[in-house]
C-alpha cells in the first residue's frame, strides 16, 4: 500500500502537514503519487535542499504572480514559495497568497498540499505560541512525529522547543521520551491538535519506524492516539532528488525529481463489529440467538467475543424476538459505551436489511467492519484480532479466513465497500461482493469454524465441541 492509499486521501485534497520527523519527505511523497498537476506550498520556511523534491519551483513575490503560472501551468509537482529569506532558506507564503493558490486549485481541480510547521530537522517538537499557521480551508491535517525520539533524552538534540514539549508531555528536561509522553503531546490541544480547523480530518503519521522495536512501539502509541485521530499511519520514509533545468516565462523555476520510496507498515483506525441477530430462525424452530453454549446464550457469547477483541464499536442488529434478545444482551452489558443495539423492523425482507442497519449505525470514521453471524458463537477472539491486524497492514477491501480451502467467518469489509453493501437487496449478504473486489485470505487451521447452526443436528455437533 502506498502513502496516499494509507491516508485515504481523495484526488483533490486540501492537506496541511505539521509536526516533525519527516513532514517534507511525506509531503512530496504524497504529491508525487496524486494525479498531476499538484500544487505544493508552505506557510513556514523551507530549506534550499528541500526544493529539489519538486518537479518545478516558482517564487511568488506577490499574489498577482499566480496569473503568470496559470497561463503556463505545467504538469508534475509545482512548489510555490516566497523568495530567499536567509541563508539556505526560502520564505513561506502569506494568507492572501494562500487563498489565491486555493482559488487556482479549485478552478482546475488540483490537489493542494501545505507544509504548515517547522521543526529544525528534529524528530519531535512542540509548537510555539504562533504555530502552526494552518489555513481554515484545509480539510485534512497530517500530524507527523518521528519515532526515533523514543528512548532518547528530552533535550534540544532530539526535540524542537524542548521546554514546551516538557510542559505538554509531563516529562522533565533530560528524562527519557516514552510513548506515553509522546502521546500526551500529540493529543494535547496545545500540541499536536493545535490550530486544526473545525471539521478537518486528523491523521497521525508516526514516521522513522526503522526497526521492529520502533514499529511495535508505534502500534502501542497508535492505541493511545485513537480516537483523537481518524487514523494512525506507521511509516519509514526516505527521499532523494535529481535536478534538471526548466522554467515558465516570467517566473524562476527548475525541474526536480523525487526518487524516494516509503514503507507503510500499518494503518490503525477504528474497526467496528456488526452482529447480525435479526433473523426469525424459522428453519430451526426456535430463536438461535437464545440457544446456549458454554453456559451462556449465543448472542451474549458473540457480543463478549466482539468486545474482548478491542473493536472500537459493536452494533447488534435485532429484529425478530427483539425483546428477548435485547434482554439477553443487556443483563451482561447494560452500559458498555462501545455497544449499541439497533432495531431492524424490515428483518423479514432478508439479511441485506440488517447489513444496512448495522452500517448506518457505525461511527462516521469507521475504517472497516467485521460481520458476526449469530449462529456461529465458536468464533475465537484470536481470529478476529488476526483479521484486524492483517487489515491494518493491507487495507484490503475484503478479508476472510480460509479454512480447508473454504471461506470461513467472520468476514471483514473495508469502508471502500460500504456503498456497495448499502445497495444490497433481498436475502443477500456481503458474499455477493467477493466477485467485485479482491479478497485477502487469512489461512486458519480450525475446521470447527466451518459449522453454522442451521438445524438441531448442527446444534448437537456444536455442543459436542464443548467437551472435546
Amino acid at each position: 500500500m502506498d502513502l496516499v492509499q494509507a491516508l485515504r486521501l481523495n484526488p483533490e485534497p486540501r492537506l496541511a502537514l505539521v509536526g516533525a520527523g519527516g513532514k517534507t519527505t511525506a509531503l512530496f511523497e504524497i504529491a508525487h503519487r496524486l494525479p498531476s498537476p499538484v500544487l505544493v506550498t508552505a506557510t513556514t520556511h523551507l530549506a534550499q535542499h528541500q526544493l529539489t523534491l519538486a518537479d518545478h519551483h516558482f517564487i511568488l513575490l506577490k499574489p498577482e504572480d499566480l496569473s503568470l503560472l496559470e497561463a503556463n501551468l505545467p504538469g508534475g509537482v509545482i512548489l510555490l514559495t516566497g523568495p530567499e529569506s536567509e541563508a539556505d532558506r526560502v520564505a513561506g507564503l502569506d494568507t492572501l497568497t494562500l487563498e489565491r493558490i486555493k482559488g487556482l486549485a479549485d478552478a482546475y481541480h488540483i490537489p493542494l498540499l501545505i507544509e504548515a510547521d517547522g521543526s529544525r530537522q528534529r524528530p519531535v517538537k512542540a509548537p510555539a505560541e504562533h504555530e502552526p499557521p494552518i489555513p481554515l480551508f484545509v480539510d485534512t491535517v497530517l500530524v507527523v512525529a518521528g519515532l526515533s525520539a523514543l528512548g532518547k533524552p528530552l533535550s534540544s538534540e532530539w526535540v524542537h522547543r524542548p521546554d514546551q514539549f516538557a510542559d505538554l508531555s509531563g516529562l522533565s528536561p533530560g528524562e527519557i521520551i516514552i510513548p506515553e509522553a509522546l502521546a500526551n503531546v500529540l493529543t494535547h490541544t496545545s500540541g499536536g491538535l493545535k490550530n486544526i480547523p473545525p471539521g478537518a480530518k486528523r491523521i497521525a503519521l508516526l514516521n522513522q519506524a526503522d526497526t521492529p522495536e520502533l514499529q511495535a512501539q508505534g502500534q502501542s502509541l497508535a492505541a493511545m492516539l485513537l480516537p483523537d485521530y481518524a487514523s494512525v499511519v506507521i511509516t519509514s520514509l526516505a527521499s532523494s532528488g535529481v535536478q534538471g533545468e526548466s522554467s515558465v516565462p516570467g517566473l524562476a523555476g527548475v525541474v526536480r525529481r523525487n526518487g524516494g520510496l516509503p514503507q507503510v507498515f500499518a494503518v490503525y483506525e477504528p474497526v467496528a463489529g456488526i452482529v447480525l441477530a435479526a433473523g426469525e430462525s424459522h428453519r430451526f424452530g426456535r430463536p438461535k440467538q437464545l440457544l446456549t453454549w458454554k453456559g451462556e446464550t449465543f448472542i451474549r457469547h458473540i457480543v463478549r467475543t466482539a468486545l474482548q477483541t478491542g473493536l472500537s464499536a459493536v452494533v447488534v442488529v435485532i429484529g425478530a424476538h427483539a425483546e428477548e434478545v435485547r434482554a439477553a444482551i443487556q443483563v451482561e452489558y447494560p452500559v458498555d459505551t462501545r455497544l449499541s443495539l439497533v432495531d431492524n423492523p424490515d428483518w423479514q425482507y432478508g439479511q441485506s436489511t440488517s447489513v444496512q442497519k448495522g452500517l448506518q449505525a457505525l461511527p462516521a470514521q469507521t475504517g472497516a467492519a467485521v460481520f458476526f453471524l449469530v449462529d456461529q458463537p465458536q468464533i475465537p477472539t484470536t481470529l478476529v484480532r488476526a483479521l484486524v491486524e492483517l487489515h491494518s497492514q493491507t487495507l484490503s477491501p475484503i478479508l476472510a479466513p480460509l479454512i480447508d480451502g473454504q471461506r470461513g467467518n467472520p468476514v471483514m469489509f473495508d469502508r471502500v465497500t460500504f456503498d456497495d453493501l448499502l445497495s444490497l437487496t433481498g436475502d443477500t449478504g456481503g458474499r455477493t461482493l467477493f466477485s467485485r473486489y479482491p479478497v485477502m485470505w487469512l489461512p486458519w487451521h480450525d475446521p470447527s469454524l466451518l459449522l453454522d447452526v442451521d438445524t438441531p443436528e448442527d446444534y448437537q455437533k456444536l455442543l459436542s465441541m464443548e467437551t472435546e
